[in-house]
């Protein structure tokens, strides 16, 4: 027996929703990896959890691609177990996206708190690690920063610096170590790179915040179409 109308309508309904669901997927593996690589670069100043939230969403994305393949061939030949596996699959992956977004808002209010503590224990080793020194440096170019609350940092640590480093200087874009950038230099950067990073990262999480809420909505959609189609071929296969 073959589905009444308005079922039909919602398996189409659904077959094109899953394409769009596909899309999504693209878009939240790019934006997953677009934000775990800004992150990345600067991971001395962030603890692990910055970078989990990303890669979440990076297998989230992954993982709906396999989700998209059982609600396709579920919808199109009207196949009640891989439709209701589809549905549990959503659910599922609504849950991680609110786990998600969750992580990205608790996130937001811990990353001023993190970055201080990071920057004041890497500063120290700026001299002893090049590592750390080109972290610091590129750190300090990118967001025309110097030290953690401002220049004067680099001259309290518990093992003093004999000078500011170069990147402190907007005369010395591209240098690197200790030199001739002072507290008294007309190119100096005044801010701080505590605040300027902090706003850089709430930034982004606001937009795991954001990616994760949007999805979250299409999920739902997905869910109750699915849930509807899954009962009206149940109802066909008991009218048979």
């Amino acid at each position: 027996m073959q589905l009444s109308l308005a079922p039909k309508t919602i398996k189409y309904l659904m077959f094109a929703f899953n394409l769009f669901f596909v899309i999504t997927g693209i878009v939240l593996l790019s934006i997953g990896l677009i934000i775990h690589g800004m992150f990345y670069k600067y991971q001395h100043f962030l603890d692990n959890s910055f970078l989990s939230v990303p890669s979440l969403l990076v297998a989230i994305g992954s993982i709906i691609f396999i989700i998209a393949f059982f609600g396709c061939c579920g919808a199109i030949r009207e196949s009640h177990c891989m439709i209701v596996t589809f549905c549990t699959l959503l659910v599922a992956i609504f849950i991680l996206e609110l786990i998600g977004g969750t992580m990205g808002y608790v996130m937001r209010s811990r990353v001023a708190k993190v970055a201080q503590d990071k920057m004041f224990e890497t500063m120290s080793k700026y001299n002893d690690s090049e590592e750390i020194q080109f972290v610091w440096d590129n750190l300090q170019r990118d967001f025309d920063c110097c030290g953690t609350n401002n220049a004067s940092d680099w001259l309290k640590l518990d093992k003093p610096l004999p000078g500011i480093p170069m990147s402190c200087c907007y005369a010395t874009v591209g240098a690197v170590g200790i030199s001739n950038c002072t507290l008294e230099s007309t190119g100096l950067h005044h801010k701080g790179c505590m605040q300027e990073f902090a706003d850089f990262a709430k930034k982004h999480a606001a937009k795991i915040v954001g990616v994760g809420l949007t999805l979250g909505v299409i999920q739902l959609i997905g869910i109750f179409l699915s849930s509807y189609l899954a009962k009206s071929i149940r109802n066909s296969y008991e009218t048979m």
